[in-house]
């Protein structure tokens, strides 16, 4: 004999019971603190890997940026002689096609000091058309002008180091290099002080704390630079096909010469954070599957303390079909609303993460996200679309699974036994 096949599939008698056994009453309610914390679970698990991969991607986006921003994506160096052909090499280089820029640089690290404080620096010899190129630096000016920069022996410093030496446009620094004059006493120190032309701030504290820009001409004469460069940097429209300009470059250039790309000199600070974000991932994930897995606790419980319901309802002409989606409904109502509410959660939170900070800096008296160890001055979340979608899909996916057995177990249930101890 058939089974009665009268209701069509998630009738409204299905929706009906399985919205009721979600509701408290004081004999299941137990169960229900169970169904509260699955619901909790699951929302705080979406609404976490949400934020998590945001702030993670937020921060490789923003030093990504900030990175590439200043240094070039290409950095050439000479390697028979020196680069006394910079300005016709750079010439050359800055023709190929997608070459934004192609800088000619001269390097040297320095001491720099005021009468209230002294730093390390890096200081970076840069001609003034090629730093007016430069948008990261030249549109961040908070103090001066880069006018008459390549005429006069002005200086750009960072915001934080004019805040540490306390400095400001017109000021002077004095700079002093170990490596100056050759005398018969041997070499002596460099010293020299300098005009504060402007004050920039890139956003990021490592660059705006030891970063010291100069004019190309007065760079080669401070570090003893006759005629010639440290390096040619060049900036290209798309990192991503820094293989392709390689063998571009090499061909322009014209000369023999030493290429280190921008993934070679940031290769490790970004495989970690890689690595990290990866585990991060995986770690949270289980936030989901253990809240997935209450959820199985709690239906099973529930179809025990509803199994003389089950018996009832099959003796009436409920099919198995039936009383498997009443519990799949029960079971996918905790995952579907937690998941959605996490999505919301999570997408509320990034959108306001910085003012979330400012808010909790401000409550507890710290610095939760301090510019010197975390190398930006605000925190970012950069929420990508592919990426939240899988967290979505994946915690629907745990949370449907996770009713599949309960629910299996419950039309599988024998009315006779059921109700042979009621």
């Amino acid at each position: 004999m058939s089974e009665p096949t009268g209701t069509r599939p998630f009738a409204p008698f299905e929706w009906m019971l399985s919205l009721r056994y979600l509701r408290a009453r004081r004999r299941e309610g137990f169960i229900s603190v169970i169904a509260g914390f699955s619901f909790l679970g699951i929302l705080l698990g979406v609404a976490t890997l949400i934020i998590v991969m945001a702030v993670m991607n937020g921060f490789r986006k923003e030093l990504l940026d900030k990175i590439l921003g200043l240094n070039g994506h290409l950095l050439i160096q000479p390697l028979d002689s020196p680069l006394t052909d910079y300005a016709a090499v750079a010439e050359r280089i800055s023709k190929v096609g997608g070459i934004k820029l192609a800088a000619p640089i001269v390097e040297g690290q320095a001491l720099a000091s005021s009468p209230f404080n002294a730093s390390g620096v890096l200081v970076r010899g840069v001609r003034a058309a090629d730093l007016n190129k430069l948008t990261s630096v030249a549109t961040n000016l908070k103090q001066g002008t880069l006018e008459g920069f390549d005429q006069g022996q002005g200086v750009l410093i960072g915001k934080r180091l004019a805040d540490q030496l306390t400095l400001r446009a017109g000021d002077n620094v004095t700079l002093v290099a170990p490596r100056g004059a050759v005398t018969p006493m041997g070499t002596t120190p460099r010293i020299k002080a300098y005009k504060v032309a402007g004050v920039f701030e890139i956003g990021m504290s490592e660059y705006d704390s030891a970063f010291v820009f100069m004019p190309l001409t007065e760079a080669q004469a401070y570090f003893n630079r006759a005629g010639d460069v440290t390096a040619i940097e060049v900036y290209t429209d798309a990192p991503d096909k820094i293989d392709l300009f390689r063998k571009l470059v090499s061909e322009a250039a014209q000369r023999s010469i030493f290429m280190i790309d921008w993934r070679q000199r940031n290769a490790t600070f970004f495989n970690a954070l890689q690595v990290e974000r990866n585990v991060m991932f995986l770690i949270l994930t289980l936030i989901v599957l253990v809240a997935a897995l209450n959820i199985v606790s709690g239906l099973i419980m529930l179809v025990k303390d509803k199994s003389s319901d089950i018996a009832i309802m099959r003796t009436m002409g409920a099919t198995q079909g039936s009383i498997m989606r009443i519990f799949l409904i029960t079971g996918a109502a905790i995952g579907v609303v937690g998941t959605i509410m996490g999505f919301l959660a999570g997408v509320l939170v990034c959108k306001n993460i910085e003012t979330i900070r400012q808010f909790i800096s401000w409550m507890t008296s710290t610095e939760l996200f301090s510019p010197e160890l975390y190398f930006l001055s605000r925190l970012p979340a950069d929420m990508d679309t592919g990426e939240t979608t899988a967290v979505v899909v994946m915690a629907l996916t745990l949370s449907l699974l996770a009713t599949l057995y309960p629910s299996w177990r419950a039309a599988r249930l024998d009315p006779v036994d059921a109700l042979r101890y009621e």
